[in-house]
């Protein structure tokens, strides 16, 4: 076999551009990524700091958008230079949005209303509204009022850019009435709705009744996910607990009568009422006990992670299939290392099955297989591994003066990580061409950093004229 070919750029162009490829979606992916990779890998290639922002709120980015000041501010990060798409008008704290998600229209789908085919931001303000505003112009395209009977602080996705799911801050009660032993029935509040067309699904309530002690709930692919401070961890079918328990279905915008009031739901002030209250214990689908509540499920077939629970298995994970608990084959993984922070592990977000396993200076990307000559047992197995570069083990000299005044050094190793980088949150998001870089640091100042994918003029030139000769 001869030398293998390096990809040319100019000939996957050409042939992107006259459509050449197959009809089916998957390969103009893949060509288009593998563009972007003979770019990405090419010696040449650095990544230039283009633009600096620093803010006292924090910045968020989604999308080739950047957020600033409550998402009151949206910055295109796409052009070459960042440049602001729009900036709504400055409101009160109480109007100010706490949290958001950017919803995108499907293809091919006939929608209602023009407005439909664009992009917006769905946007839960300080006082209790959920918002819809276009991602272009930060108009707002609909709201409607959630209620009065308790605070919601969280938006998330339960089926990604179908079904969100609005969650209440706890209701821990007042600290008169923790004193006095009194007990609050419900510890927090679900409200779920459909994205296309804008519709509620119900307001779950989740009471101490029914599920005891519980220090967190939330959503996620249909299924109501319990969890405790003993570690504990639950799940439910959302759909079965919607269908036994619904006292009332409810939609937006149509009069409602409820406890004596009638009213518009999704107006202020009736909002909406929780329409969905369990009376008897739901039909549980799966239970497991791990450190910290850590869970993941994912995988072919389905596998789920997680850390054994006691404090001394930190950093130490399980994956086990999730029809028999059995152990996967290799399935328990740790990392060697030694760092302030602990090493993290996740399912790849393509839903290819593979998984991720990062630490402080290597990131493992591990895959799930069938063992050889016995399909129903399945095994953990090293796919590739990418070792940062830098020093390993590396030791410094510090000077220390005695009572004497005696100089004298002392050599110690540093951390796998680096204190002085990881006393604070990072988040690092790669975009096509860009890198953005987004830190908290103490002081509670949030900093931006974009950097821009450039090549070296001379070697870019050289390079495109030799793949262009080959043409």
């Amino acid at each position: 076999m001869g030398p293998t070919r390096k990809p040319n750029v100019c000939r996957r162009l050409s042939h992107r551009a006259l459509g050449f490829f197959s009809r089916d979606a998957g390969v103009v992916q893949r060509t288009n990524l593998g563009i972007l990779r003979a770019l990405v890998c090419q010696e040449s290639t650095k990544f230039k700091n283009v633009w600096t922002t620093h803010s006292k709120s924090p910045i968020a980015y989604e999308r080739g958008r950047i957020y600033f000041d409550n998402y009151r501010c949206c910055v295109s990060s796409v052009a070459s230079e960042p440049r602001k798409l729009y900036e709504m008008p400055k409101c009160s704290k109480s109007e100010k949005i706490e949290d958001a998600l950017l919803w995108e229209c499907p293809v091919g789908d006939m929608l209602p209303n023009p407005s439909d085919y664009k992009s917006s931001l769905i946007a839960l303000t300080a006082h209790n509204w959920l918002l819809r505003i276009s991602a272009t112009t930060g108009k707002v395209l609909g709201k409607v009022y959630l209620a009065s009977y308790c605070k919601f602080r969280y938006v998330s996705w339960d089926t990604p850019q179908e079904v969100i799911a609005v969650k209440s801050a706890q209701n821990k009660g007042s600290a008169l009435a923790r004193q006095a032993g009194i007990q609050q029935p419900v510890l927090l509040y679900l409200a779920v709705f459909r994205v296309l067309p804008f519709s509620l699904i119900g307001v779950l309530e989740i009471n101490k009744k029914i599920f005891g002690n519980v220090t967190d709930a939330t959503l996620s692919h249909g299924i109501l996910i319990v969890m405790y401070s003993s570690g504990l961890v639950r799940l439910y079918s959302f759909q079965a607990i919607a269908e036994q328990f619904m006292q009332q279905k409810l939609d937006l915008g149509c009069a409602c009568r409820w406890g004596g009031t009638t009213g518009t739901v999704g107006e202020a002030p009736f909002g909406i009422p929780c329409n969905i209250k369990i009376t008897d214990t739901p039909p549980l689908l799966f239970e497991v006990s791990s450190l910290e509540n850590a869970f993941q499920i994912g995988g072919h077939p389905w596998h789920y992670i997680i850390t054994p629970n006691k404090k001394k298995q930190k950093g130490v994970f399980h994956i086990c299939a999730l029809k028999d608990n059995s152990l996967a084959k290799n399935g328990i993984q740790e990392m060697e290392c030694c760092s302030l922070e602990s090493d993290w592990i996740y399912f790849h977000p393509d839903a290819s099955g593979r998984i991720i396993h990062v630490g402080p200076n290597q990131v493992k990307v591990l895959k799930l297989n069938e063992v050889e000559n016995n399909s129903a047992q399945h095994q953990i197995s090293e796919d590739f591994v990418i070792l940062a570069n830098r020093e390993k083990n590396k030791s410094e000299n510090l000077p220390t003066v005695t009572a004497s005044g005696r100089v004298v050094k002392k050599k110690f190793n540093l951390l796998d990580d680096d204190p002085e980088q990881e006393t604070y949150s990072h988040e690092v998001y790669f975009d096509r061409d860009l890198v953005l870089h987004i830190e908290q640091k103490p002081s509670r100042i949030f900093s931006c950093y974009v950097y821009q994918m450039v090549c070296d003029p001379g070697e870019e030139e050289e390079t495109i004229n030799r793949s262009c000769e080959k043409e």
